[in-house]
């Protein structure tokens, strides 16, 4: 499955909102080509809410495990619950990771940087790895759906 495809099944979700800075932007430049999925029914990039699911295009500061520097690689990144992280990767977030090759290709793995935050991640996903993805990315916009009606009241809209 494609970037593009998995981008497109992304944005067919309610209220939902994908970022992608572009060279030029506000964004700083590490962060140009990547995308970012929000829950956002205001269509706003939310203020305090960090996005549920991120594409990255290459290797940031701090961030370089999966080797994303050579041409054609991509990393898709998603928030997971606990039980999800577990059942995927055999571990516990918030335990000790085992040693992972973070550049193996459609591969479920512990994010290598945000795994103890339930993130888990997959560079260039493809056919071992596309439906599950796909069934992640909605369970966490349903999720971050979740997350948002608590703190604005279930049915109500933020104001614009």
């Amino acid at each position: 499955m494609s970037i593009e495809h998995l981008l497109a099944t992304v944005r067919a979700l309610p209220d939902v909102l994908v970022v992608t800075p572009q060279p030029g932007s506000d964004f700083p430049e590490p962060t140009w080509g990547d995308s970012y999925v929000y829950y956002a029914p205001d269509g706003r990039i939310p203020g305090r809410t960090q996005p549920y699911a991120t594409i990255v295009t290459s290797d940031h500061p701090g961030d370089s495990a999966s080797a994303l520097g050579a041409a054609g690689r991509r990393r898709v990144n998603v928030q997971v619950d606990r039980a999800a992280f577990h059942a995927l990767t055999g571990e516990d977030p918030r335990g000790p990771g085992r040693p992972r090759d973070h550049t193996a290709p459609d591969v479920v793995l512990p994010h290598p940087v945000y795994g103890a935050q339930s993130w888990i991640c997959v560079v260039n996903p493809g056919e071992r790895t596309s439906d599950t993805l796909v069934r992640l990315l909605r369970e966490a916009h349903e999720a971050a759906r979740a997350r948002y009606e608590r703190r604005h009241g279930a049915g109500e809209r933020r104001p614009g």
